[in-house]
């Protein structure tokens, strides 16, 4: 593992598949009846957000705590930050407060990679989402549960995604989950492909490792996970298609829809949902569907990713060690 995780792009297969195995030791310390880790005790982590968040922020803090850590919740609302201070002056006092990690989400693409690369803190930086850039963890995540779904628990052990067909459907251009997944899903062997309107593929994307197609119910047939992404109507400043009911009837996933995929294919979404637009709610309830199975693997997802940038580079966080210190 590196130093930092900004990017999806920065893994190697090797690192993503040493991720994805040791999250799923960190999935199993979830089953136990002292869901803790004694790892990072003594360490802090710092939960820095300038977006609005509950999953990703809850997430990791949830993960830094079950690995003994201290963890300290940073929100720019009510902040130094909206009194003007700047993300140098915020990172020199967390510096100064002795932070070991620094979890950072902010609207501005490419603020995590000033923060790790400006000699302003010496711990380690975790990117949660940086403007319409990425969203490593996300990705990781996602990986995480399809690897789980169409390989299996135990099966999946070492292994990676190659053969698979990933269908990521909507709005691409405001998406840095999308960005993340296309890295990350195509360093794993996975054959990835958009479908959005034309108003919503990013300029350039035909540099990207995946294909790209304009007509969902042609691709859903040979998909074995569908991840639908929410419209973000925040981040829009045009028309980016006709009404909502058009965008819903051309690249919603409704049952019919869902019907024309294979048995074994999942769908996702990485949340919140707009139900009713880019996703029904009887698919968003079906068995099929992985979103509420996506925010607990979140969690184990982001203990692998702390415990490996923090504790050590070894898989194994069931060893004999870890078990002995925490019977104690």
């Amino acid at each position: 593992m590196k130093r930092h995780l900004i990017s999806a792009a920065d893994l190697t297969r090797d690192d993503a598949v040493l991720i994805l195995d040791t999250a799923e030791e960190m999935a199993r310390v979830a089953d136990r009846p002292i869901k803790k880790l004694p790892t990072l005790r003594g360490r802090t982590v710092v939960n820095l957000f300038f977006e609005d968040s509950t999953r990703t922020r809850i997430s990791f803090e949830a993960a830094a705590k079950r690995l003994s850590a201290d963890v300290i919740n940073f929100s720019a609302k009510g902040s130094s930050v909206s009194k003007g201070e700047s993300l140098k002056d915020t990172a020199l006092t967390l510096e100064a407060m002795g932070a070991d990690a620094v979890v950072i989400r902010h609207h501005a693409s490419g603020a995590p990679y000033r923060l790790a690369n400006s000699g302003w803190i010496d711990g380690a930086v975790v990117n949660a989402g940086d403007g319409t850039h990425e969203h490593p963890t996300q990705a990781l995540l996602d990986a995480f549960t399809m690897r789980r779904r169409l390989v299996g628990r135990d099966a999946g052990l070492g292994k990676d995604l190659s053969g698979r067909r990933i269908t990521i459907v909507g709005d691409v251009l405001h998406s840095r989950v999308a960005r993340s997944n296309v890295h990350l899903l195509t360093t794993l062997g996975a054959e990835v492909t958009l479908v959005a309107p034309p108003t919503l593929v990013p300029v350039g994307v035909d540099t990207w490792p995946c294909e790209v197609s304009y007509d969902l119910d042609a691709v859903l047939p040979k998909s074995d996970a569908v991840m639908m992404l929410r419209v973000q109507r925040e981040r829009m400043n045009a028309a980016f298609f006709p009404t909502e009911r058009e965008y819903s009837r051309r690249y919603g996933l409704d049952g019919d829809r869902m019907a024309k995929m294979p048995e074994h294919a999942i769908v996702m979404h990485p949340g919140p949902m707009n139900r009713g637009m880019e996703i029904t709610a009887q698919v968003a309830d079906s068995d099929r569907c992985t979103a509420v199975e996506q925010v607990a693997n979140g969690v184990s997802t982001r203990m692998a990713v702390l415990y490996l940038l923090l504790g050590g580079s070894e898989p194994a966080v069931g060893t004999n060690n870890a078990r002995t210190e925490e019977s104690k």
